[in-house]
This record gives C-alpha cells, sequence and structure tokens, in this order.
C-alpha cells in the first residue's frame, strides 16, 4: 500500500485529558490526521478517516465550545490538492464516528464506507444508547453504501493483534480490531513495501505518542463526590493493552505508528514531502 498523510483539521486538546498526573493547564493543538491508500495491485483507493467537517459547529456545538475545531483544508479539499477527486475513492475506512473522525462524507459519492461492527450504537442502530454530544455529530455515513466488519470477518491474527481481517487477501492492509476507545474502534495495519516495511493507523488508540513509549499514562479521574469517572476512552484497561499492542508492534523491525492527534509527528513533518500527492517512505533497515 502507498499511504499518504492528510490534512483534515485540528483541535485544542487539554492535556490532563490524555494524560494522568500534573499537566500544564494550557491545552495543546494537535492534528487530526487523516490518510489516503492506494492498493499497488489494483489500484484501488482507500481513505482512513475523514477529520473535521469545515462547518462542525452546525453539526456538534458542544465540541465546538470544548475543543475549538480549525480546518483550513479538509479531507475533500487535501484529496482534491493531491490529484485525488473524492468521487474516485473506493473505500473509507472511519476507525470510529467520533465527530473529528466523520468529517464530511458527502463528496464520497461512489466509495463504500466501513464501520467497526461496534459503531452501531453511535449510528442509534441498537437500542438504550445515547450520544454524547462533546463527542458524536449529527453527520450521518451513507448507509446504503455502509459495510460494517464483523467478529467473522476478523479472522486471522497478525503479529501483536489476534482479531484482524486480510482486507484484499495479499497480506497489504489489515483492519485491526483496536478496542478500548469505544465500541468498534478499529484501526489500519499496512504493508508499505514488497520486502516487508509496514505502518499502523491508530487512529484514536492513544491520544499522544508518548502514551505508546510509556512516558505518559491514560488519565482516569473520580469525582469524588458524584462517583463521576472521567476518562478519554470508554475502556481505560482495554484501551491500555490496545496500546500496549501498539508497543509490541513497533518491536518489529520496519514498522511505524502513527496515532490522529500525533501532535510530536506533525510538527516534524508539516510541509515535509509525506502528504499527499507524496508518500510516507517506507522504514529502511
Amino acid at each position: 500500500m502507498d499511504v499518504s498523510a492528510l490534512e483534515a483539521g485540528h483541535l485544542n486538546i487539554r492535556l490532563d485529558l490524555i494524560a494522568a498526573g500534573d499537566q500544564p493547564n494550557e491545552p495543546i493543538v494537535c492534528p487530526s490526521l487523516a490518510f489516503f491508500l492506494r492498493h499497488s495491485k489494483s489500484d484501488k483507493r482507500v481513505v482512513f478517516d475523514l477529520g473535521i467537517h469545515k462547518n462542525i459547529k452546525e453539526f456538534a456545538p458542544a465540541a465546538t465550545e470544548q475543543f475549538l475545531p480549525d480546518v483550513k483544508q479538509t479531507v475533500a479539499e487535501s484529496l482534491e490538492s493531491g490529484g485525488v477527486p473524492p468521487s474516485s475513492v473506493d473505500l473509507v475506512v472511519l476507525s470510529h464516528l467520533h465527530w473529528d473522525h466523520v468529517g464530511d462524507p458527502s463528496p464520497f459519492t461512489t466509495a463504500e464506507f466501513v464501520l467497526g461492527e461496534g459503531s452501531k450504537k453511535a449510528l442509534s442502530l441498537e437500542p438504550g444508547f445515547s450520544l454524547n454530544p462533546a463527542f458524536f455529530s449529527s453527520i450521518r455515513v451513507p448507509e446504503d453504501r455502509l459495510r460494517f466488519i464483523t467478529a467473522s470477518d476478523l479472522n486471522v491474527a497478525i503479529g501483536p493483534y489476534p482479531r484482524a481481517m486480510d482486507f484484499f487477501g495479499d497480506g497489504s492492509m489489515y483492519i485491526v480490531d483496536a478496542p478500548g476507545h469505544v465500541d468498534g474502534h478499529i484501526n489500519i495495519l499496512a504493508r508499505t513495501s514488497a520486502d516487508g516495511a509496514w505502518i499502523l493507523l491508530g487512529a484514536d488508540s492513544a491520544h499522544h505518542p508518548d502514551l505508546i513509549t510509556g512516558n505518559m499514562q491514560v488519565a482516569y479521574r473520580v469525582d469524588t463526590d458524584t462517583g463521576a469517572v472521567t476518562c478519554i476512552h470508554d475502556y481505560k484497561e482495554v484501551a491500555e493493552e490496545n496500546i500496549r499492542r501498539i508497543k509490541l508492534l513497533l518491536e518489529f523491525p520496519r514498522v511505524q505508528a502513527l496515532v490522529a492527534h500525533d501532535v510530536v509527528w506533525y510538527e516534524e513533518n508539516k510541509g515535509k514531502e509525506v502528504f499527499l500527492p507524496h508518500k510516507i517512505p517506507p522504514l529502511v533497515q
């Protein structure tokens, strides 16, 4: 798979929401990265996540007040500027349905949309589920072109991941069950060279690269008066196990991992030839 980064907007995240311990009060401005992938054998075009909608205040006002999103270039505009019309995209894989990942699906007029089966809850396809307005928007994906990755689809193991799907059947791109953040959260593990380089697109598996290295720990607070729990992940212990899997994956040679809000990678690479029409170079020996 050829893999390119896409500009997809920015948001402000307070470190105390994502990392345990005393953290600075000043929020950090993080990207909400999306990615374009091209299958070298079939030329199938894949987009992973859709970033932030340019008019997100209309669709998720609570998110706008809390996270102050800013979108200078949408995923569709990033694709167009890189020479890829959104209408030519074959597949849109959404890691989950939080507002900073679902973007604007409307330009992708012929693509099949892929979600983890657990995302049915967020689509209100399961009873008894209510949306948190700070994290979900009213934007809808086209349900007539929607495919859910089921437990039976996740029938192979790859590296430290026991549940994955070999999407093209040739070992080039795996959809990986990456639980913990929300129900149905999925990642992509893509082979980026014929001789064995790989990249994990980790979405919200972790919200800062230091959580993967172990230099940060996942934030978790319990209100002593109300008992209310605050954690950016719905299932903290499961999310921590998923983070451990990423760390194990990175012990393999020639493997890199990028999470959606990787401010360190973005600051090092913005303006460089890793964004479409260029490719993220595979790691070398």
